[in-house]
């Protein structure tokens, strides 16, 4: 059953990946393995984590749906609030990420929308941002680039398997080579706090 699981989540990611992604392996601790890859017409690399965890679809679309929240186990979040919603699965949050000094903080607004409608066979999530939803705030700079997808399965009936892919671009003036030694911490960092909150 955990191959089939497997052989399909394969399948889905065959053909939900892009093909300019070429994914070369940076990390793998705990069970979460994080990939970069070069994206077209960008200095910034994109992530891609994979992991299993104990927990359930509804666990884990709970977690994602607690936008106050996010604090708690999202890397280097300063604050979270739910902006717009459209639906319980269709949603607009805004997010503020604390950075090292003398960087200025990065915030951004989210468009997440949770797909049910291949359950239980599969769950997808796309989160893309909103630039002109608010104006950008004084003292932060806001991100000019951000697209996350999620494919996420049950192999059994407590564990979840996902698959993440995020492109991002932090705005402003920092270096893409300083960006891109650090990509693979904040997934890595987030996705082992996730861990713990899908057991809660």
């Amino acid at each position: 059953m955990a191959r089939l699981s497997l052989l399909l989540l394969t399948i889905l990611l065959t053909l939900s990946s892009p093909a300019q992604y070429v994914w070369k392996p940076e990390k793998e601790k705990n069970g979460i393995s994080v990939y970069l890859s070069d994206v077209k017409g960008s200095s910034f690399k994109a992530v891609k984590v994979e992991c299993t965890f104990t927990g359930t679809y509804a666990r884990l679309i709970a977690v994602l749906t607690n936008t106050s929240h996010f604090s708690e186990w999202i890397f280097r979040n300063k604050t979270s609030k739910l902006l717009k919603k459209n639906s319980a699965y269709d949603f607009l949050y805004y997010s503020e990420t604390r950075m090292p000094w003398p960087l200025s903080n990065r915030d951004v607004i989210i468009h997440m929308r949770i797909n049910t409608s291949n359950l239980p066979r599969s769950l997808s999530i796309q989160g893309n941002h909103e630039k002109n939803f608010l104006p950008e705030v004084p003292g932060r700079v806001r991100v000019s680039h951000y697209k996350a997808s999620w494919i996420v399965t049950m192999p059994t009936t407590s564990s979840i398997q996902i698959s993440y892919i995020l492109e991002i671009d932090p705005g402003g003036s920092i270096p893409a080579w300083v960006a891109n030694s650090y990509a693979d911490k904040g997934p890595f960092e987030t996705f082992s706090n996730l861990a713990e909150e899908l057991k809660k």
